[in-house]
C-alpha cells in the first residue's frame, strides 16, 4: 500500500495502549491513527479516522470488542480489525473472526508478530497466532443458520451470571453479588456471548427465561 499503515489502538488499559503505540510507531511503515478506551469510542473513531487497521481488545466497556469489530467490519470495509485478547479458546476466536476480524493474537504475542499481523491485515490477509493456524478453516466456517442459542456449553458460574443478567443486575451489581471484580464479570460475559451468540443483555435475558433460570 502507498504510505504508512495507519493503526487505531483500542484497549481500556492506558499502559497497554502506550506500549502498543511505542511498539508500532518504532516501525517506519506504521503510524498511529489514534487510541480509544471504550467500544463506542472505537467504532466512532474508526468511522472518522478511517484507519487501515484497528488493534482491538475484547474487554471494552460500553460495547464489547466482538460487537465493536462487527460494526467496524460492517461499516468500514477499508478497515481491518486485529484482535488482541487474553482468551484464546476456540469459541472466542471463532466468534471474533465471524464478526469480521482479520486477525487474532494473544496479548502475549511477540513484538514482531504483532507488527506482521498489522501488515498482513492491511494487505487483506487473515492471520492468527501460533497454535491457532491449524484450526483456521473451522474458525472461518459459516455458523449454522438454524442453531438456536443454548446454555448447554456454559459452566455453573456462567449460568449464574446469565441468571443475574436476567434479573436486571448491572455489571457492578453482579460483581458485588459474586465477590469478583467488574473486569472479571465482563470477561465472563464476553465468553458467554461467544458461546451463546447472544450479543445483547436482552438476548441473554430471553435465553435465561426460556431455560427456566431465575
Amino acid at each position: 500500500m502507498d504510505g504508512p499503515i495507519r493503526v487505531l489502538i483500542a484497549d481500556d488499559h492506558p499502559v497497554f495502549q502506550a506500549g502498543l503505540a511505542a511498539l508500532l510507531t518504532a516501525a517506519p511503515d506504521i503510524e498511529l491513527a489514534g487510541t480509544a478506551a471504550t467500544g463506542p469510542e472505537t467504532v466512532e473513531l474508526a468511522r472518522r479516522a478511517r484507519p487501515d487497521v484497528v488493534l482491538m481488545g475484547l474487554q471494552m466497556p460500553g460495547l464489547d470488542g466482538i460487537e465493536a469489530t462487527r460494526r467496524i467490519a460492517g461499516g468500514n470495509p477499508h478497515t481491518s480489525v486485529v484482535v488482541l485478547s487474553v482468551f484464546g479458546d476456540d469459541d472466542t476466536v471463532r466468534e471474533t473472526l465471524r464478526a469480521g476480524a482479520r486477525g487474532f493474537l494473544l496479548k502475549g504475542a511477540g513484538h514482531e508478530q504483532i507488527r506482521r499481523a498489522v501488515r498482513a491485515a492491511a494487505d487483506g490477509e487473515v492471520i492468527v497466532g501460533a497454535g491457532l493456524a491449524a484450526r483456521l478453516p473451522d474458525y472461518l466456517a459459516p455458523a449454522p443458520a438454524h442453531a438456536p442459542p443454548t446454555l448447554a456449553g456454559l459452566s455453573e458460574r456462567e449460568r449464574e451470571l446469565v441468571g443475574l443478567v436476567a434479573q436486571g443486575c448491572t455489571d457492578a451489581q453482579i460483581a458485588a453479588r459474586l465477590f469478583i471484580s467488574i473486569r472479571t464479570v465482563r470477561s465472563h460475559l464476553d465468553r458467554i456471548r461467544g458461546k451463546t451468540g447472544c450479543r445483547r443483555r436482552a438476548d441473554l435475558t430471553r435465553l435465561a427465561l426460556s431455560a427456566g433460570l431465575p
